[in-house]
């Protein structure tokens, strides 16, 4: 199909994938990304797949496998080794009216393509005063725990959080990659969709065999407590719970959050929870400096000082480069997590 083309777009609700109906599966996260993209393939015919290796192979974490032998070369297909070419090809056939989903193999590698994200996908639609829009998602392997060492394992969020125009999700359960990038395909945005490469094949979850969507903007309460506020999102929300459990064990109630996207952030639902609990600690796996958690904290004591029994502790990665062989010093485990929040509870 050409971009001028009208495009045929089948609805799939109540049916699971290309309308086959099939009750709820527990599949893990990476599945939940090859199922969204297959979804929304069969759904609209002007969503097209492409960046490295994510053609015959499936990609290097192969996401997308089998998925150009089921829809086509021309829907899904290879790119050279150029970020700054794939993006900006993304770029064009948003503006042309198709529905791009380009790979960056690593968030380590969107450097080059960095000038045509946050220079012509998010500011597409201001500068042309709304006559062009750009719904594009960018999808790409974030964060450590693989020791890739530090080109294969950075958490580089905070860099696009910053772009006004850019939609930054990235979720830590099967139900919500799935429902979030059908989300950002179907949206109106350009959207770098980070997926925790931790969490690929080690979260595993319940999805249900209908079709769904999950709403960007929206945080997830995990568990509910009483005592203390912990807020993450991406690959550290498995030691969020690991810590809550430790604490729980003593006695602590602990409120989990998982904030699923970070543009838009849900600030309601993080004032409500702090405003109860009265602490609040903030957990990613980002270098501490400049850390997209700043400024959740600097909104919660905006707008909830008067509700704080402690200051906002913040927990995150070092300012250094990720290291080779040290990420289980370099994350923010479930001890440093838990440590965190006897700090906030002793104060």
């Amino acid at each position: 199909m050409t971009a001028t083309q009208e495009p045929q777009v089948r609805e799939a609700q109540g049916r699971g994938e290309e309308g086959q109906g099939t009750g709820p599966r527990t599949i893990n996260l990476i599945q939940g990304v090859t199922e969204a993209l297959a979804e929304e393939l069969a759904r609209d015919e002007r969503v097209v797949l492409f960046g490295e290796d994510v053609g015959a192979r499936g990609g290097v974490f192969m996401a997308t496998a089998g998925l150009q032998e089921r829809f086509g070369k021309h829907r899904v297909f290879d790119t050279p080794l150029s970020e700054a070419s794939i993006v900006g090809a993304a770029v064009g056939m948003a503006v042309r009216g198709l529905r791009p989903v380009a790979e960056i193999q690593f968030a380590d590698y969107m450097g080059p393509g960095f000038d045509q994200i946050i220079s012509q996908a998010a500011k597409m639609r201001y500068r042309s005063g709304g006559q062009f829009t750009a719904p594009l998602v960018i999808r790409t392997p974030s964060g450590g725990g693989v020791k890739g060492g530090h080109h294969h394992s950075q958490s580089p969020e905070a860099y696009y959080a910053h772009t006004p125009g850019l939609k930054v999700v990235m979720p830590s359960t099967p139900y919500d990659a799935k429902g979030l990038l059908k989300a950002a395909i179907r949206g109106e945005d350009p959207v770098i969709f980070f997926e925790p490469k931790r969490l690929y094949r080690a979260a595993r979850g319940e999805v249900p065999g209908h079709d769904f969507t999950v709403k960007i903007g929206e945080a997830a309460v995990r568990r509910e407590g009483r005592d203390l506020s912990l807020i993450g999102y991406g690959g550290v929300m498995t030691d969020l719970e690991k810590a809550a459990d430790a604490l729980a064990a003593e006695g602590v109630s602990v409120e989990v959050i998982d904030l699923r996207s970070l543009v838009p952030w849900d600030r309601d639902k993080v004032l409500a929870s702090v405003e109860k609990t009265g602490r609040a600690v903030l957990v990613s796996e980002a270098p501490r400096t400049a850390n997209f958690m700043g400024e959740v904290a600097y909104v919660i004591q905006e707008q909830a000082f008067d509700s704080l029994l402690a200051p906002v502790v913040q927990v995150a990665g070092f300012d250094t480069p990720y290291p080779y062989v040290q990420d289980k010093v370099y994350l923010p485990g479930p001890n440093r997590i838990a440590a965190a929040c006897v700090r906030a509870l002793n104060y």
